[in-house]
């Protein structure tokens, strides 16, 4: 499933265009004015986005999208013989997009192999779009959307025009993706599924090293060399060091990838860019950067706690290597408010504040409760509605998970949401939670969304910061707790 990439007027047709990894690849290539095409069988706010750039949605997976861009009548009514016609049918079949998600017995992947449509990966279509510009590609197991998104709007405050390609929403530029008129371009690099190895970067960032996806990976290892491979395709490779295992990488890379720029939030750690004088508030974070043992300014960060500065400095190592002043960098971050969905303000009902994280893995979760702890007020509790993401990582990781939770006053659980893995009966959400209350006072075990909205009601109390953690569909539940919750209110007014 991979073949050339071809910019110069082919049609484009995405399986699955919804997703938000797919979605912000069409965008670009419909922004720059290539006809684009795509299926989905949920419909979403990102393709009636797409549909208003030209692009036809079909909300059906059928083999006959695939005749979307072929003629219908012969040029000028003349008619070709058989040959001709079989020629220019040819070079109208569009370029079929998938992902990893798309399996071999998808209606419309059936139909592109018997047409013989190009069939390429998601990941060939941004490794030739990272080929195209002076591009900057965000990898590592945590962080990635964070970082990409705010070197990107760093980029945008100073005047560069990137063109940005990231795995969440973000409202500076109204979605997961921006054409440019620059050369610049900024894009989250997954390693989900390998094909990470594919992109090679003039810049490339490693933000942490961690085994996320035991459903593609057996070991640490195998992760690893994915992120090796990666690191020996980048001109420049920035990474943070206060990941040993970015460290060791960069240790065992270090004759071979040459230059190579350190990052890390301890003073004496002797990387390139380090802080001091840091200070952690509940409306962010403010910290002396130093470069190489030169103290360039402050820094002041919106989002919360150590994650993020760790990802501020990434993005400062970035904006300096493409020679920046820190004083552009640092005006463009000062003002990033962050992407949607990584600790996201959703409202406030009868006194409770709720926020949206897309936190699925042990450390992200510790990561994002550790933030919400320190933007609590005294006496606040810290309400933690989890959803597990797939059966793979909540067996692998169940000690883990167990142990994740300790910032928060209340664990509320549901069942494991399962991203189309199938149910092995190795793991259950039930028996996450019953692991979690070894090392918890108060965990509450509800199995659908319905039951935990409706143990939330019960539950939540005015002052509470009701926090909901998943990469699932939990957060759908939010919009429906915040409005059974002001009805009262709207009754009597």
């Amino acid at each position: 499933m991979s073949n050339p990439i071809d910019f110069n007027g082919r049609p484009f047709h995405f399986i699955g265009i919804g997703g938000i990894g797919m979605s912000a690849l069409a965008y670009v290539l419909a922004k720059r004015q290539l006809p684009v095409s795509g299926s989905d069988l949920r419909p979403n706010q990102i393709t009636r986005k797409l549909e208003t750039l030209g692009a036809h949605i079909f909300s059906r997976q059928e083999a006959s999208n695939l005749e979307f861009f072929r003629p219908q009548e012969s040029t000028n009514g003349v008619l070709l013989n058989p040959q001709e016609q079989l020629l220019v049918d040819q070079t109208i079949l569009p370029q079929v997009i998938c992902s990893t998600a798309i399996n071999t017995s998808n209606l419309e992947y059936k139909a592109a192999l018997e047409l013989g449509c190009p069939i390429s990966h998601r990941s060939d279509v941004l490794a030739a779009l990272i080929a195209d510009y002076h591009s900057i590609a965000v990898a590592g197991t945590h962080g990635k959307t964070t970082t990409s998104s705010m070197i990107g709007y760093m980029l945008l405050q100073a005047g560069l025009d990137p063109t940005i390609l990231v795995g969440g929403e973000v409202n500076a530029w109204e979605g997961n993706a921006r054409l440019g008129a620059s050369k610049y371009l900024v894009a989250e690099a997954d390693e989900s599924d390998g094909s990470l190895v594919k992109h090679a970067p003039e810049i490339g960032i490693i933000t942490n090293i961690e085994l996320d996806h035991p459903d593609h990976y057996d070991t640490l290892e195998e992760v690893i060399d994915t992120f090796q491979q990666f690191a020996q395709g980048c001109k420049i490779l920035i990474g943070s060091i206060d990941c040993e295992t970015v460290r060791d990488t960069f240790g065992r890379l270090g004759q071979r990838l040459q230059p190579t720029i350190s990052y890390s939030l301890h003073p004496d750690s002797n990387a390139d860019y380090t802080v001091s004088n840091v200070d952690y508030r509940a409306d962010g974070t403010t910290a002396l950067i130093w470069e190489k043992g030169k103290a360039l300014g402050v820094l002041n960060v919106r989002l919360l706690s150590r994650h993020n500065l760790s990802n501020a400095l990434a993005a400062v190592a970035v904006g300096r290597s493409l020679g920046l002043e820190f004083g552009e960098i640092a005006k463009g971050i000062a003002t990033f408010e962050g992407a949607r969905r990584r600790f996201e303000f959703r409202g406030e009902a009868a006194g409770i504040t709720f926020i949206d994280d897309y936190a699925h893995h042990p450390s992200e979760i510790r990561a994002t409760l550790a933030a919400a702890r320190l933007q609590a007020r005294p006496g606040q509790r810290v309400v933690a509605i989890f959803q597990p993401h797939r059966y793979s990582r909540t067996l692998t990781f169940l000690e883990e998970f167990a142990e994740s939770f300790t910032h928060a006053d209340v664990v509320v659980l549901t069942d494991i949401y399962s991203a189309g893995e199938p149910d092995l009966g190795q793991i259950s959400g039930e028996q996450l939670a019953a692991e979690i209350a070894k090392q918890h006072q108060q965990v509450i075990y509800q199995p659908t969304l319905s039951s935990v909205c409706e143990s939330l009601l019960l539950t939540l109390r005015p002052g509470d910061l009701a926090l909901f953690l998943g990469a699932g569909n939990l957060n759908q539940a939010i919009p429906e707790i915040i409005a059974t919750l002001l009805e009262p209110a709207t009754a009597t007014s």
